[in-house]
């Protein structure tokens, strides 16, 4: 079992609390949750965030508003809090598949104390599994990498570890099971705006496990590549068409251009519910716009005293407009394989592939 800091999500019985990553490394300090309406707020502020965390943490949420209520369950109460957790965020295809379960889960049910445990123990169930597959999908990640090898040079975007998942992580998954398996890694973790979960905690996650983590902007990957062996990019995901069409944390996209331009194996690493087989490419993928402000100013980063760390928490004119998809779709031709739970392979082998899990 990871440890507690590292569990960003832990399910009380009578509240929920999740270990605020806005204010991470400065300082960890958990959020705790009585109301749906509170998990609902936490999920769409990025108090909590990556797809498979999001999921677990919107059944909960879905718990907590069941818990509230009392007598028989009305079909109408029932649909209208489903949706609210559903539209917290709409990228990541796992809240979805787990709002579309809780639903079915509960399908003739009519009393909200009976309701209440269906999703505390679907919640519960979740993160097990959770943990186990991404263990799982780290091992399978190990056996791409030469096993003559001690020291492998892994560029990665965004937040991948265990404050994104239930423990262990999905590519900062591969990444530990590399150094469990007595390699050396290095990990280059792109800075990623606007939010900046790669430097505040990849980085953070890094720096815990011992693991030598050079912060780089999102522009310098082209650099890096040019200028030291780069052995793979290990980035996680939020949705995946059918074709392989994948959608990740924006800037991914960039990355993974530039990785083919430089011969360097682009790499997914998903658990199954990322996939998404209803949609056939990338194109019908939702991509989430959130706040100018996020891209603007620092607005999610103050110090104690309530003050932003920079002037005003401004980055750029009063007035500045901006532009801030939280995603991007990176096209199927240029990822040489998914890293999954249940195996390594490529685009044109989702269908069937995953046709058997």
């Amino acid at each position: 079992m990871p440890h507690p800091e590292f569990l960003p999500i832990q399910w009380k019985s009578t509240h929920l609390e999740l270990l605020d990553q806005r204010i991470l490394p400065g300082k960890k300090e958990f959020l705790k949750l009585t109301t749906a309406e509170e998990t609902i707020s936490a999920i769409r502020e990025m108090a909590v965030r990556g797809a498979p965390a999001i999921a677990i943490t919107g059944v909960f949420g879905l718990t907590l508003g069941a818990k509230l209520q009392s007598g028989a369950a009305n079909p109408k109460e029932i649909e209208t809090l489903l949706s609210s957790v559903l539209e917290s965020r709409p990228t990541a295809v796992n809240l979805s598949f787990a709002i579309r379960e809780a639903k079915k889960l509960v399908q003739g049910v009519s009393d909200w104390k009976e309701i209440t445990k269906i999703w505390e123990t679907y919640g519960l169930k979740m993160m097990e599994e959770d943990l186990a597959a991404n263990k799982a999908l780290g091992a399978n990640g190990v056996s791409l990498f030469s096993k003559d090898q001690s020291e492998f040079h892994i560029i990665t975007h965004c937040n991948t570890g265990a404050l994104a998942t239930a423990g262990h992580g999905t590519a900062l998954g591969v990444i530990r099971s590399l150094r469990d398996a007595g390699k050396k890694v290095v990990v280059y973790a792109d800075e990623t705006r606007p939010f900046l979960q790669g430097s505040r905690l990849t980085a953070f996650e890094m720096m815990e496990e011992g693991i030598e983590c050079y912060i780089i902007t999102d522009g310098m990957s082209g650099w890096l590549m040019n200028h030291r062996k780069i052995d793979a990019v290990l980035v996680g995901c939020d949705r995946v068409a059918a074709n392989g069409d994948t959608a990740n944390k924006i800037g991914t996209y960039n990355l993974g251009i530039v990785a083919k331009e430089h011969g360097v194996p682009f790499y997914v690493c998903a658990t199954k519910d990322s996939f998404d087989l209803n949609l056939k490419t990338g194109v019908e993928i939702p991509i989430e716009m959130r706040k100018e402000s996020e891209v603007t100013q620092f607005d999610f980063l103050k110090s104690e005293n309530g003050n932003y760390l920079f002037p005003e928490g401004k980055t750029s004119p009063v007035g500045a407009r901006a532009l801030n998809p939280s995603f991007d779709v990176t096209k199927a031709h240029l990822i040489k394989n998914f890293i999954t739970e249940f195996g390594c392979f490529t685009p044109e082998e989702i269908s069937l592939r995953l046709k058997s899990v």
